[in-house]
């Protein structure tokens, strides 16, 4: 599979302990991404951040280091990225949980993946 030129880049903002039904919020929108075929996603721990409501989360701070910010970061064509937000806003739903998502224009310079032998 190989993947070149006008993509987007989804970016998804959700707290580490954002639960949704057993599975963490995270947990459940990489598998969704991909069960809808995306290129690829990538979870990132933030050491410190803050969202809607103010309250700092810090890994400093031991008492709530267990809800530190994640970024869920997804690119792949603009079609794929387009029908897939939809799918987060469910998730958000149904979790009842906070959560941000932005798209950012991306340009694929290179992506394969590796050939199974």
């Amino acid at each position: 599979m190989s993947i070149r030129g006008k993509a987007k880049l989804l970016r998804i903002f959700v707290g580490e302990s954002d639960k949704i039904r057993h599975n963490t919020v995270y947990e459940e929108i990489v598998v969704a991404a991909r069960k809808a075929e995306l290129a690829g996603a990538t979870v990132y721990r933030g050491v410190m951040g803050f969202g809607k409501n103010s309250r700092i989360h810090s890994s400093k701070i031991l008492r709530i280091s267990e809800d530190l910010p994640l970024v869920i970061e997804i690119v792949d064509e603009e079609a794929k990225i387009d029908e897939f937000v939809p799918i987060i806003k469910k998730i958000f739903e149904e979790a009842d949980s906070g959560g941000l998502i932005t798209i950012e224009h991306a340009e694929i310079i290179h992506y394969t993946s590796k050939k199974n032998k």
